[in-house]
């Protein structure tokens, strides 16, 4: 294994005579876990591809993938030569958007993660008002819940997210990402329409009520915020079932299989006709974030799209 200081000392003979363009082409390879598998991504032969690798390893003085039969692994010097390379690749990204939005946004892409029902709600109609702006800015969602959006950003693979953390829980946070609350999610009580609490219109429901009752728990976060949530009130949830599934939590619920907690999008996404939707007491609301790299403030395109977020929560969907 390659001390911190051999691994130092490569990258700084590397940077002397750095080739960029090599420096992608081993970044391929690392994604596609071998040379075959990057020369199809790139359309190029198999023997240039090669090449490349073979010049960029000259230059580290170093090996940077051992090669077994059906692919590559990175070695300890490729790992840390991709953290550079995926950081590069962002920056290029960042580039030549920012040049073709050099024509008043009549090109550019904007690539987009956004968990589920922010996808199925505040995302679609914010795409629909950028498109009318900026008919030329072409917007890529990719559904992602928060972590794997982080991920997605991180590893230049995303242009901007939109994320959230429920009440308590502090934002996953990640060296070169900007994050900006946007607005708050109201969560809610859900049971089934036979439930005795079904009715009561916008009375809150005392959750101690409900502590004999089995729950439904949500992705990892949600269910989180269910458990601290539930203790504030004085009791241990009884939780029988666990989806990341709003429709799914909703046919249980309907279903007379257990009662649970959901954000408003959620329910603006998709509402059962067989569950009763009502205000609980402690239930605080989760904040909704748009999170980017932080030289991607830069780009025009990302610009109009936060602006286009931001506009279409301040038009009801959610509470700005």
């Amino acid at each position: 294994m390659s001390s911190l200081a051999d691994l130092k000392g490569i990258l700084i003979r590397m940077a002397q005579g750095m080739d960029v363009h090599r420096l992608l082409v081993f970044r391929e390879i690392a994604r596609a876990g071998s040379v075959a598998g990057a020369a199809r991504a790139l359309g190029w032969t198999q023997p240039a591809v090669s090449q490349h690798l073979r010049h960029l390893e000259r230059q580290a003085g170093t090996a940077l993938v051992l090669r077994r039969p059906r692919g590559v692994r990175l070695t300890e010097a490729g790992e840390v030569l991709l953290r550079h390379a995926d950081a590069i690749a962002v920056r290029l990204h960042a580039a030549a958007d920012d040049l073709a939005a050099l024509v008043q946004l009549r090109e550019g892409t904007v690539r987009l993660a956004a968990f589920p029902s922010a996808s199925a709600t505040v995302v679609p109609a914010a795409m629909s008002l950028l498109g009318r702006r900026h008919p030329g800015v072409d917007v890529r969602l990719r559904e992602a819940e928060p972590p794997e959006a982080l991920a997605l950003l991180a590893a230049g693979e995303a242009d901007l997210a939109v994320t959230f953390a429920h009440a308590g829980q502090e934002p996953d946070e990640q060296p070169g990402l900007v994050r900006t609350a946007i607005g708050e999610d109201p969560v809610r009580l859900v049971l089934p329409r036979s439930h005795p609490h079904a009715a009561g219109g916008d009375e809150p429901v005392d959750l101690r009520t409900l502590a004999a009752e089995k729950w439904i728990a949500g992705c990892e976060r949600c269910a989180a915020s269910l458990l601290r949530t539930c203790r504030e009130a004085g009791f241990t949830p009884d939780v029988r079932h666990g989806t990341d599934d709003y429709v799914v939590t909703q046919a249980l619920i309907a279903r007379g299989l257990g009662i649970g907690l959901l954000p408003r999008l959620a329910l603006e996404a998709f509402t059962a006709p067989g569950v009763a939707v009502r205000p609980a007491a402690g239930l605080l609301p989760r904040t909704l974030h748009l999170v980017h790299p932080r030289e991607a403030d830069q780009i025009p395109a990302v610009r109009a799209a936060v602006r286009a977020l931001r506009d279409t929560l301040r038009a009801g969907s959610v509470a700005a």
